[in-house]
């Protein structure tokens, strides 16, 4: 005060009004004591109960220290979860974001947004179990059973057609090679010639669907002929001899070669197993069953295997989780000034410099909850790892999560390591939620 004079005394609070505020205090106490008992029985006691379990052996009888924690870092299955987890948390919040972003900018720029919107949402609305189902069954080796396989088979024969046949034998000594290599005729032909090239051990159910019966054909001036057959008949047969009731091989590659091997001209059998080359220069000829005749087809990409099956589970949580970083990407990108991303056109910046300069930052705080919350999810992911990595692969797709189930109710049945795993993924979840906390608290 100035003058130097006293300070006057606040005046006492009212009894009534003391009285006022420990009666709200005192509802909402009451209100939130159910809450309370609630969270101390289902969280905090069982959180306690798991750091002291941690201590102890696997029947929970002798107090071991801190022998459950050097295992879990000398365990060859448990630091393979480890390392797992760390590569989720390196590649799956990162790329989930980033597609997220992708979609949501893209979401803008055509008219069927809506229909994009609820197909990319839709794996949300399941269970991360049944989208490990429905993976499990793509990721199927079999093309004819695995959707993904079945995919890239139909694009791989489109580029490299599978032969007509998958194995074969020469039916006479007529014949050298196999069909790693292909067959060739030991003996040469000039034009005019006539090439019987003779194959058996074939199935009847690879003969093709248009095989008609085989049939020698004539000998051509200037012309090299010949056929491929199934030297083979009911009741026998002469070998190397083209009989009634065989089979012609249509598809089959036949090259005209030099004696030397280089390849002149090929081309492919006829329904009835016979080919020509017309005009064929004076010489001698090697005529070769090509080995294009018996390349394999795909026969799919072993998804689950062992070398796989981690990219192969973290490619379904993405598949499930690009539609949440969608939408909450697309809801801040809705908010955005349209008059600044106007400027910078107006500016002369692209639409990749406006995207990076203008949009990117102003998505910042979007995309790092989009991030941190993806980062969370990956380090106690379980069930979608579970559903998806067959038994055999388990080991290999191990995180820590799934580690900590397996070692406590998986039948191992032990608890003081099992305890000890859930207290080491507690102990990486708290920085991240502390981070989480420090940054909503700094947006308020």
């Amino acid at each position: 005060m100035a003058g130097g004079g006293n300070i006057a005394a606040a005046p006492p609070v009212p009894r009534e009004r003391r009285r006022g505020r420990l009666r709200e205090r005192l509802v909402a106490g009451a209100f939130l004591l159910p809450a309370a008992i609630l969270l101390g029985i289902w969280l905090v006691y069982p959180a306690l109960n798991t750091v002291v379990r941690s201590f102890y052996d696997r029947s929970g009888d002798a107090f071991i220290g801190i022998d459950n924690y050097r295992t879990l870092f000398t365990s060859d299955p448990l630091l393979t979860a480890i390392r797992n987890n760390a590569l989720w948390v390196a590649v799956v919040p990162a790329l989930v974001t980033a597609i997220g972003l992708i979609f949501a900018v893209l979401t803008e720029r055509i008219r069927w947004s809506v229909a994009f919107k609820v197909a990319v949402f839709m794996p949300m609305a399941i269970s991360l179990f049944a989208a490990g189902v429905i993976w499990r069954v793509m990721y199927e080796k079999e093309p004819d059973r695995g959707a993904l396989n079945a995919t890239i088979g139909a694009v791989s024969d489109w580029v490299d057609p599978p032969g007509v046949l998958s194995s074969a034998r020469a039916s006479s000594p007529a014949l050298a090679g196999g069909t790693g290599g292909g067959f060739a005729l030991r003996d040469t032909v000039a034009p005019g010639g006539v090439a019987l090239m003779g194959l058996t051990g074939i199935r009847a159910s690879e003969v093709p669907d248009d095989a008609r019966d085989a049939v020698r054909p004539r000998p051509e001036p200037g012309t090299v002929t010949g056929v491929v057959w199934r030297d083979f008949r009911p009741g026998g047969g002469r070998p190397g001899v083209v009989e009634a009731g065989e089979s012609g091989l249509p598809g089959v590659t036949v090259e005209l070669r030099r004696p030397g091997g280089a390849r002149v001209a090929d081309t492919r059998t006829a329904s009835d197993g016979t080919f020509r080359f017309t005009n064929v220069a004076d010489g001698d000829y090697r005529v070769a069953i090509g080995p294009k005749t018996f390349a394999e087809p795909f026969d799919g990409v072993n998804w689950l295997g062992q070398g796989l099956i981690t990219p192969a589970v973290m490619m379904a949580y993405i598949w499930v989780w690009a539609g949440f970083a969608m939408v909450v990407i697309g809801a801040g990108l809705a908010a955005i000034p349209r008059d600044l991303l106007e400027a910078a056109r107006t500016d002369g910046a692209s639409e990749w410099q406006v995207f990076r300069k203008v949009t990117v930052p102003l998505l910042a705080p979007v995309l790092a909850v989009v991030f941190i919350t993806m980062v969370i999810n990956v380090l106690k992911v379980f069930d979608i790892v579970l559903s998806v990595a067959p038994a055999s692969v388990q080991d290999d797709a191990n995180v820590i999560a799934l580690a900590m189930w397996r070692t406590a109710f998986g039948g191992t049945n032990d608890f003081g390591l099992g305890s000890a795993i859930a207290v080491f993924l507690f102990l990486l979840v708290i920085p991240v939620l502390a981070l989480n906390v420090r940054r909503f608290r700094r947006e308020q």
